[in-house]
Formats: structure tokens, sequence, C-alpha cells
């Protein structure tokens, strides 16, 4: 079996030192889950109790509009942790479903449970406030890339940024991702080749 805790020790000590002790006080505290392929980590309009380590495998985060339209606004794989942020911070029904894509692993981390962590652990708060300044700093850089690139610039520059997600992610969600039809994404992939 795969060593869970030292993959979380690993990525959490990027951020911020933390001592073996403090270590496994976190880790005793995340609950283990698997998810298999399709299966939800959460509904849309539920409220998100929980923020997820992703230690094996990949999700999505979608929201699926009132035509039954799908549109994917993130993918998170190994050692990225994902949530409805909003719904997770203020227990509201979340505008997001995350569901997983492959079969996946992860560490679940419940509001109550990261509060009391950040009692007994405070340099835990300042690693969670340098990872989620760096998811925002990536969601708004993707909105200016958005706004800035052609729909063939952001395939591209997807595509250079994540080679391996071709690979693992339906088409028609990486195009829900990028904003363009399944249809242009498949002549995008043609003329590449």
């Amino acid at each position: 079996m795969k060593n869970y805790k030292l993959q979380i020790q690993n990525y959490l000590n990027r951020f911020v030192p933390f001592s073996d002790d403090e270590i496994d006080l976190i880790y005793k505290n995340l609950a283990l889950k698997t998810y298999k392929k399709k299966s939800f980590l959460l509904e849309q309009n539920s409220v998100c109790t929980m923020n997820f380590f992703i230690c094996k495998g990949l999700v999505r985060s979608f929201t699926t509009n009132s035509y039954g339209e799908e549109k994917t606004s993130q993918f998170a794989i190994e050692n990225w942790w994902v949530t409805s942020m909003e719904s997770f911070i203020k227990e509201k029904p979340s505008f997001n479903a995350i569901q997983a894509i492959e079969e996946t692993t992860s560490l679940c981390l419940d509001k109550n449970t990261l509060n009391s962590l950040y009692s007994k652990v405070p340099k835990l708060e300042r690693c969670f406030r340098i990872i989620t300044e760096n998811m925002l700093i990536a969601i708004l850089r993707k909105d200016e890339i958005f706004m800035k690139l052609n729909s063939k610039e952001r395939y591209l520059g997807f595509v250079k940024k994540n080679p391996t997600f071709m690979q693992r992610v339906p088409q028609y969600m990486v195009a829900s991702y990028l904003d363009i039809t399944p249809e242009y994404l498949s002549e995008l992939k043609k003329t590449m080749h």
C-alpha cells in the first residue's frame, strides 16, 4: 500500500516545515476514502463538508445548467486539493459537483477538524493560506489567459502545461473546460498530428 502519510508530509513541507509529530497529528485527522470512476465526491446543490487531497486519481469540478449541459471549471490530479470553496466555507449548497474521472483515493478533511487542527498546529493555517493564494492565482491566470487567447491557443497551452491530461480525461470534458465544442477539439487534434 502506498504511503499516503509521506505523500501529504512531502506536500505540506513544500509550503511550511512541519515536525514529524505535527504531521502525525494532521494525518490522524484525515479520512482516507476511495471513489470509483464516475462517482461523486460532491453532488451539485449539496453542501460541501470536505476538502479533498488527491493521493491518486483524477477528479473534475463542474456545473450542469438547466439544459443539462456540463461546464468543467477545474481538474485536480495527484497532490492537489479540491473543494467547493464557497460552499465549504459558508456552508451553503454548492454550485459545482466534484466527480472522479478515474478511481480516486483522497485524504478528506472536514471543516470542524480543519479548524481544530489550526488551533493545535498553528502553522497549518499559514500553510493553507499559501495553498489558497496559489489556487486563487491559478484561477485568475486561467481567466486572464482565456480572455486573451483564441480556442486554438487555449488548447495548445493546455496540452503543453498538462501533457498527460489528454490521455486521462475524456475529450468532451477537455472541450468543456476549454470552452470549445468537442467537434472543434477533434479538428484541432487532427491538425496537430
